[in-house]
């Protein structure tokens, strides 16, 4: 009972809103300018991304391309699915190629134009290649098993292609750490140190398989900070750019990690592929009832006959970037649920609540800070800076008698640089 009362007394104390405000100073003037104008255009990145998709895919079939690609494909093999896998190659070249001034715009120019890449633009280039390369065989083979459950099921296609597409994600999920994320970075152990023990503390007492941490090279790509706790089953693993350890004081490194930690120990990647599988279930139920219908009022002049010749691939793209535009609001809600789950866990586990406030405020660089309401419900796939701050100044209120007397004091942090 006197423990409570302390409990209480202390966190009336401790002023939530002053301790709010002096992190969000952190982000002013030019840097919180830059911030909202590079978050801002994301939004509009969203509508053209899907209309430029739309109609580069409506062209292939206009033209009459996505047809000849297919007939060629027939020509060369038997087997439907090694057609459907030789249709892929061209489909995958001609939209790559297409579509590379839109590429360059968004993923190199305009990092570069807010300081948010330190590719040159021959690297850049290089993990272009490679993730078409990735792109290609992977690909192959989920469009191969999708048409083969379009041939094979014509009245449930919509369902087993669900299905198909959650267990590539479970398999992606599962061999991404260990076979696609080294394509792009170098993976080393953390050196021995104070804070790797603490990490691997936390680990072990929430119960995560993983008896080493690593650090990842991206300080190449990115000043960006970021970790993850990755993989399934076997492949779990932790890791931690490089820039999270060069940039960040020890107590912000722990907040993230806890938070990374919470992802898994919250079992997020199995939760995530429900949720995604529950919107790409409906996704497919679109395209399963509308294909059929735009075949038969434009597939004689698009030379496509039916939706399980290859050749209907664009329409399907078409169909699907229609039904993920506008399923958008969900998908970013679905993630941003599970983040404010993971921050919540993070601040239980690390007991950092000025660590992770730091770090809202860092990730602030490139993420709008204080977005309205409808604004953060429909264009953010994590909680605002200005959310994740209060979350843990109120954190601290709660537990202030809990923690060491050098950390219950209201912080006053200095102004994050501007960068160049």
């Amino acid at each position: 009972m006197i423990t409570t009362m302390l409990a209480a007394s202390a966190a009336d104390a401790f002023d939530v809103d002053a301790a709010t405000r002096a992190y969000l100073a952190m982000v002013q003037g030019p840097a919180r300018l830059r911030s909202d104008a590079y978050f801002e255009g994301g939004y509009w990145l969203i509508l053209w991304g899907a209309l430029i998709s739309i109609a580069v895919n409506w062209a292939l079939l206009h033209f009459g391309w996505s047809a000849r690609w297919s007939a060629w494909a027939a020509r060369r093999v038997r087997r439907p699915s090694l057609r459907t896998m030789l249709y892929w190659l061209p489909y995958t070249f001609a939209t790559g190629l297409i579509l590379l001034p839109w590429t360059i715009y968004t993923d190199y120019w305009r990092e570069h134009q807010y300081a948010m890449s330190n590719l040159t633009f021959g690297a850049w280039s290089g993990e272009q290649l490679t993730d078409l390369l990735i792109n290609l065989v992977v690909g192959a083979l989920a469009i191969a098993a999708i048409y083969a459950v379009i041939r094979r099921a014509p009245r449930s296609w919509w369902l087993w292609g669900t299905a198909v597409t959650v267990a590539f994600l479970t398999f992606g999920a599962l061999l991404a750490p260990v076979f696609i994320s080294p394509l792009f970075n170098t993976y080393t152990p953390m050196a021995e140190s104070p804070l790797r023990e603490e990490i691997l503390a936390m680990a072990r007492a929430n119960n995560v398989p993983a008896d080493n941490v690593y650090v990842f090279d991206a300080s190449k790509q990115t000043d960006r900070i970021s970790a993850n706790v990755s993989g399934l089953g076997p492949t779990i693993r932790i890791s931690l750019n490089d820039n999270l350890l060069g940039r960040t004081a020890p107590e912000e490194v722990k907040a993230v990690m806890g938070h990374e930690l919470g992802h898994y120990v919250l079992n997020h990647v199995w939760k995530l592929i429900g949720g995604f599988g529950l919107i790409f279930l409906f996704v497919f139920l679109f395209a399963w009832a509308a294909a059929p219908r735009l075949l038969a009022r434009y597939g004689r002049r698009w030379s496509v006959r039916e939706v399980a010749d290859p050749a209907s691939l664009p329409l399907l793209v078409i169909l699907f970037s229609v039904g993920m535009f506008f399923a958008t609001p969900l998908t970013h809600s679905i993630i941003r649920i599970h983040e404010v789950e993971a921050d919540a866990f993070g601040l239980d586990a690390a007991r950092e609540p000025d660590g992770f406030a730091h770090v809202a405020m860092r990730l602030s660089e490139y993420r709008k800070l204080e977005p309205g309401h409808l604004e953060e419900l429909i264009f953010f796939d994590h909680p605002s800076g200005a959310n994740r701050a209060r979350m843990s100044m109120e954190w601290k209120a709660r537990h202030l008698a809990e923690l060491p007397p050098e950390k219950r004091v209201l912080q006053r942090p200095a102004p994050l640089p501007v960068k160049d």
